[in-house]
């Protein structure tokens, strides 16, 4: 595996049939790979979210993360239109799935392709990879941290707008990897144990793996929540998670 690649900004086909910008990276050594679609975080298409999406593409994976938010500020920066984003409470689930939709139909549809996608997301993403996951079909999805799967938000939250997922436990369509804190509340430890509960009566097949010393957002390199023992680890579960699921 060569570590060369490309990034560029691309345009997608998303809900509503709308094109949706989203950033692109994949690696140029000519063979067919699998695909990861990257649900950016609450704070929106950044930076750190694109640095994550350059990350899958030099571990041999081609990997597009749309723009959840550009509807909501079309021309704005990505920190403006998130803020935007965040003062509605999110985007609604039905927009989430068909611009998540349409991001698998592009990467199925790249020559370098082998068919094979996962979806992963971070934070509220990762509550959006669960729904994704159980309305699409995909080949593996990673959880990260996802608030609010299993419990619903307060009224002052700024995912207010968002219902639990959990009752959709029954239609996942692939594996998932769950990677937690012990130290988050959101969600909470005993949250995930629910979601675990859940699966299980589904026979759904899941892996999740909780971390000592960590809360949310511990995989975030750029915020004072980042805990490197934790986001290592983490990050080699979700290279053995990926390796056998998106395989040709």
């Amino acid at each position: 595996m060569s570590d060369v690649m490309r990034a560029e900004t691309v345009s997608l086909r998303g809900a509503g049939d709308d094109d949706v910008e989203a950033y692109l990276a994949q690696p140029l050594d000519g063979l067919p790979v699998g695909g990861v679609v990257v649900i950016h975080h609450m704070p929106g298409y950044d930076e750190s979210t694109k640095e994550i999406t350059r990350r899958f593409a030099a571990h041999g994976y081609l990997a597009v993360c749309p723009n959840l938010y550009w509807r909501e500020a079309p021309g704005a920066s990505p920190e403006d239109a998130a803020a935007v984003a965040r003062a509605r409470g999110g985007v609604p689930d039905e927009r989430l799935v068909g611009d998540v939709e349409g991001a698998v139909r592009y990467l199925r549809a790249s020559p370098s392709s082998n068919g094979k996608v996962a979806v992963i997301g971070f934070c509220s993403g990762g509550r959006q990879a669960f729904l994704a996951a159980c309305s699409l079909d995909l080949d593996a999805a990673v959880d990260c941290y996802g608030a609010y799967v299993v419990a619903t938000p307060p009224e002052d939250s700024v995912l207010r707008g968002v219902r639990p997922v959990v009752d959709l436990a029954g239609k996942l369509s692939c594996p998932l990897l769950g990677l937690f804190g012990d130290d988050d509340r959101m969600p909470s430890p005993a949250e995930v144990a629910a979601l675990a509960q859940a699966l299980t009566e589904h026979d759904r097949t899941f892996e999740f793996h909780s971390f000592p010393a960590a809360g949310h957002a511990f995989f975030a390199t750029d915020r004072d929540a980042y805990r490197p023992a934790a986001a290592r680890a983490g990050w080699q579960r979700i290279w053995a998670f990926l390796g056998p699921h998106l395989a040709a």
